[in-house]
């Protein structure tokens, strides 16, 4: 049970620090029996009180055999009481660290790779220190950074490393950034950007002098389906509060979802669909279903997916 104060139909803010010095958690813990469980408090801002939020004895059976565990919460799948995926994370007293480190570094993320860095997050909580006058010579040909910032490369990537906000959206952007060269390696591609507009699409193009086409690049979920299916939680973060379909997507917003698929092959690639072949939501108007499987209708080939745009 999720309580703060008296119950109330009053939505509730989860406070996260703007500097990056506190670290905001949401669980429960069993003092008894040694272990917690997590939810993510970025999906659950705002909340309101009381909520319950329930997980299966066999979830805390491999909490109390291996100590730390990830997994992604059954959800309700009526289209009036659809919850959003959303990943869980369990330990025993002695993983209580190394959770406040993960949610530290998973502040923000999107739930595939939320689990995925769960997953590999490793049990020591910190890196031992290297004096940076024994990384040796800075190289003869360095990026123009390094120079600019006076640091080697090396430098750089632990400065990224151990800043959580940097982390957090060098990790966002590098999606996009593998799906733009993937783009504009394809023949026929010109104009071809990313666009940095907040709840806009993240790629515009044109292919062989068609229209400006739009793309919207998306994660997929950490876990497949039972007979192997790759699964995609197509919708916004957060949603109006005074309109709950705000946080589906339309296929006016944008041509084609590109599903990165590297939470579940560890590899930076993509399934391509037009968004009109989606299927719509069940209960919100000009709304796109936020289930979505990826089955035959989407494509490995970007020239295939672009050309049915392109002649539409």
């Amino acid at each position: 049970q999720i309580k703060y104060g008296s119950k109330s139909d009053q939505l509730h803010e989860l406070w996260q620090d703007p500097f990056g010095l506190y670290v905001t958690l949401l669980l429960g813990i069993n003092p008894d029996a040694g272990f917690f469980v997590a939810a993510d408090p970025v999906i659950h801002s705002p909340t309101r009180f009381f909520i319950s939020l329930e997980f299966k004895q066999t979830e805390v059976e491999e909490i109390l055999r291996s100590g730390w565990h990830a997994w992604e919460r059954e959800r309700r799948l009526t289209p009036s009481a659809y919850e959003p995926a959303e990943v869980l994370v369990g330990g025993t007293a002695s993983s209580f660290l190394r959770y406040v480190q993960f949610e530290r570094e998973c502040l923000g993320e999107d739930q595939g790779h939320r689990q995925l860095i769960a997953e590999k997050f490793p049990p020591a909580l910190f890196a031992s220190a290297v004096d940076p006058r024994d990384r040796g010579p800075m190289p003869n040909h360095i990026h123009e950074l390094v120079r600019e910032f006076e640091m080697s490369e090396s430098d750089v990537l632990d400065l990224i490393a151990g800043a959580r906000r940097l982390k957090m959206a060098v990790r966002g952007w590098v999606a996009e950034s593998h799906l733009v060269r993937r783009l504009q390696a394809v023949e026929g591609v010109t104009e071809c950007r990313r666009i940095d507009d907040e709840g806009g699409p993240d790629v515009e193009l044109r292919y062989r002098n068609s229209r400006t086409i739009t793309i919207e690049c998306k994660n997929v979920l950490r876990k497949r389906m039972a007979d192997g299916t790759i699964r995609l939680d197509f919708q916004r973060t957060r949603a109006s509060t005074s309109d709950r379909c705000s946080r589906y997507y339309s296929a006016q917003d944008f041509d084609v979802v590109a599903a990165c698929v590297h939470a579940v092959t560890e590899r930076w690639d993509y399934r391509l669909v037009r968004t009109v072949e989606l299927e719509s939501h069940p209960v919100c108007a000009g709304k796109l279903s936020q289930n979505v499987r990826l089955d035959q209708r989407w494509s490995s080939s970007i020239e295939n997916v672009l050309g049915r745009v392109a002649s539409s």
